[in-house]
This record gives C-alpha cells, sequence and structure tokens, in this order.
C-alpha cells in the first residue's frame, strides 16, 4: 500500500476515501481569490468582480478579471488568473471554430462543456495539475441567457445567481434572501454590488470593481470608470 502522501502528490491516484487531493488544493486556492459574482437578469447576464487592490501604488486597470469570450459570451475568474487566462485562450478558440465550422454562434452551455472537457483533461493525467481557478461564464443565445459555475475539477453548474471566491457563502446568502425573476440590468447589477459589499465587510471602492455586461441587445461590454461609480452610489444608497 502507498504511503498516505502519495495520495497528495499524484493527480491520478485516488485516497483510499474517493478523494483527489491536488483537484481539492485547486478549490482551495478558488476559496482564497477574489469575491467573483454573477446575475442573470431578464434579457442578460451581469458579472461584477472584487479586483483586491493591496496597494495604492497598483493600477487598476492593469489588473483584468472579466474576459470577453465572444459577442454574447463573457466569463469573470476567482483563483489564479494566469490559469484562467489559458482557459479564456481555449473558449475563445472553440467560439471562433464553431463559427467557422457551423456558420453560427455556438451555444452558451456548448462552451461551458468544452471548456469543462478540457480542464476534466487536466484531473485524469500524469505530469499535470489542475487549472487553480473557477470561472463564472455568462452568455445569451437563442434560448436565452445563461450563467454557468465552472469549478477545477471539470464540473459545472447552471444558476440563477451565484459567487465564487473568498466570499463565496455570505454572497450566496445575500441571494437566496434577495434575489427575483424578471429583473432589469440595473436591478441585477445593484443585487450583485450589495451581495459584493456583504462580502467585502467594507465599502465599495469603485476602483477595485470591475464589472461585465453580456445582453441579448448590446452583447458583450464592459463598464467604463463613470458607469461603475454611478452603479455603487445605487447600491450604496438601496442598502441604506
Amino acid at each position: 500500500m502507498q504511503p498516505a502522501q502519495m495520495y497528495d502528490r499524484a493527480i491520478t491516484v485516488f485516497s483510499p476515501d474517493g478523494r483527489l487531493f491536488q483537484v481539492e488544493y485547486a478549490r482551495e486556492a478558488v476559496k482564497r481569490g477574489t469575491t467573483t459574482v454573477g446575475v442573470r437578469y431578464e434579457d442578460g447576464v451581469v458579472l461584477i468582480v472584487d479586483k483586491r487592490i493591496s496597494s495604492d501604488l497598483v493600477d487598476p486597470e492593469s489588473i483584468e478579471k472579466i474576459f470577453r469570450i465572444d459577442d454574447h459570451l463573457g466569463c469573470a475568474t476567482s483563483g489564479l488568473v494566469a490559469d484562467a487566462r489559458v482557459l479564456v485562450d481555449r473558449a475563445r478558440m472553440d467560439s471562433q471554430l464553431n463559427r467557422l465550422t457551423y456558420d453560427e454562434d455556438i451555444t452558451v452551455e456548448t462552451l461551458v462543456k468544452k471548456t469543462c472537457d478540457f480542464k476534466q483533461n487536466y484531473t485524469q493525467y500524469g505530469g499535470v495539475r489542475p487549472f487553480g481557478t473557477a470561472l463564472l461564464i455568462a452568455g445569451v443565445d437563442h434560448t436565452g441567457p445563461h450563467l454557468f459555475e465552472t469549478d477545477p475539477s471539470g464540473a459545472l453548474m447552471a444558476y440563477k445567481a451565484s459567487a465564487i471566491g473568498a466570499g463565496r457563502s455570505d454572497v450566496m446568502d445575500h441571494f437566496e434572501r434577495n434575489f427575483e425573476d424578471g429583473l432589469d440590468a440595473d436591478a441585477a447589477t445593484t443585487l450583485g454590488l450589495e451581495g459584493l459589499e456583504h462580502a467585502t465587510e467594507g465599502d465599495l471602492t469603485p476602483a477595485s470593481i470591475e464589472i461585465g455586461l453580456v445582453d441579448a441587445e448590446d452583447a458583450f461590454s464592459k463598464f467604463t470608470r463613470d458607469e461603475i461609480e454611478d452603479a455603487v452610489d445605487r447600491a450604496t444608497e438601496s442598502a441604506s
């Protein structure tokens, strides 16, 4: 029988109780990451990230945690951002290949499953490690708006509103109490910022927040600094 530490070091070896420790360590990397939220509304999905600026010397614009995948797809990450960039590049390639092959946009669920299949491969072969990042993938296709949460193991789940990162439990508690179907974009953004404020236990700082929107009419876009400040002001007034 292999020593206990061998289950800890090898990604391909299950422990006697059926665990893959390297996958669990990757999940811990996500739990230590910045709080990231997504809220689905009637015509799209809003993604919000607390970039957790640790120093006044850091240029906030240099930190990117919300990415455009295609006109109708975007994602936000928590965990190792470098790992996320690899997955984003892969997702962009899958989306473009689908358009070249079938002359149509890839559906959100298909793109998410392809990304998760790629992540799952890195839990099954020696000499690699799992991706230490989770993604909230948002998109709009012919079936409507969708929000998916992906796990380092390659698991996926669809949500109406979700969060990943350090403050997940606090944000999810807030969403479970306050989410309602039929929200518009402004209401969904306000709800997401309120959840983020619960997780960060402090005042929201516009400079450290990134907001992306995937809308059925306007495709993927990111909020400008002025738009973020307006959204934070609305959320602050709503909470008071």
